[in-house]
């Protein structure tokens, strides 16, 4: 029985080998150090960018039904309401100046995955910014895909019941297709090393729907009568910062595990590429070894003046000739 645990416990923690060693939990401390920074700002860019291309009342219509329908109790419709009416009211000198924090983000993933995989890479937090800026182009589609699904949503979880059961699962998905290839860049783009595309591709999306179920934990929590602000002298503003900061901690702890997941996969992909490619070398055939015995043996050298014997070296007395023969 101990047996059988152990090596079920061997097989669990496999993908997460490139995390021995690893502090895992300040990992995801410092990440969400720089994405408490550049949350909002990255908000505010994906949303004044929707805004124009959508149209901004296009997007509140879409919005709206989701923020009546969130829940009340920490102030999270306020929250959203003020966040989309900000970022579509966007100044285009507003959006450069929120550019900056924006890629730090991208800059604290970055650094994680390299201090994870092979610490030492130059330029590392310009890198991360750099690479960060593919997602926030790519945000109006995102966002869209995700705003067109939140009327029927939020209007099943209205009506309360099973339709709010079936309101949950549609918008899980939803939220999983949008997070799927979010997820994947930043594993292919953003982390270092570049790994294969299937493994990105299936433990991306893997991680995606654990992502989209844990934000959806996060409404949960949200909907929870509780005074954020006992644990910090009355101060509700304090503890529900704080409630968001730990949420995002948790939020990096999955997707950092991921990421060793992938890199696991695909060192396992391209180790069973190269088995393919070089198969193992066929049992060396007896005769050959025989043969090749008799060959590396000492050779006897054929015999000549130099080096042969002495009864090849040392001839005879010659022959008398005509001039020495007796008259």
């Amino acid at each position: 029985m101990r047996s059988r645990v152990a090596d079920l416990r061997r097989r669990l923690s496999a993908p997460f080998r490139p995390l021995r060693g690893r502090d895992l939990a300040l990992h995801a401390a410092a990440v969400t150090f720089y994405a408490g920074i550049a949350v909002v700002p990255v908000a505010l860019l994906a949303i004044w960018i929707t805004g124009l291309v959508a149209g901004a009342d296009r997007v509140r219509r879409l919005t709206g039904h989701t923020i009546q329908a969130l829940p009340d109790a920490i102030g999270a419709p306020r929250a959203l309401s003020a966040l989309i009416e900000a970022g579509l009211h966007l100044t285009p000198m507003l959006a450069v100046a929120s550019l900056l924090p924006a890629t730090l983000y991208g800059e604290g993933l970055r650094r994680a995955f390299v201090s994870l995989r092979e610490p030492g890479e130059a330029l590392v937090g310009w890198r991360g910014r750099i690479l960060w800026l593919p997602l926030l182009a790519a945000s109006p589609a995102l966002l869209l895909a995700l705003f067109l699904a939140l009327p029927v949503t939020s209007g099943l979880w209205v009506r309360g019941g099973w339709y709010a059961v079936a309101g949950v699962v549609l918008s899980f998905f939803a939220a999983w297709l949008v997070l799927t290839p979010v997820v994947i860049w930043v594993y292919r783009g953003v982390a270092p090393g570049r790994p294969e595309w299937l493994a990105t591709v299936l433990v991306g999306s893997f991680t995606a729907a654990n992502l989209s179920g844990f934000l959806h934990g996060f409404v949960l929590f949200c909907a929870l009568p509780l005074d954020l602000g006992v644990p910090f002298g009355g101060f509700t503003e304090i503890g529900g910062t704080v409630a968001v900061g730990l949420w995002l901690y948790l939020f990096h702890v999955i997707l950092l595990a991921g990421f060793a997941a992938t890199q696991s996969a695909s060192a396992f992909q391209r180790a069973r590429r190269a088995r393919a490619a070089d198969p193992a070398p066929a049992a060396a055939d007896p005769s050959r070894g025989s043969r090749s015995g008799s060959r590396s043996g000492p050779a006897v050298p054929a015999p000549t003046s130099s080096t042969g014997p002495a009864a090849a070296s040392s001839r005879g007395p010659a022959a008398p000739g005509p001039a020495s023969r007796p008259r």
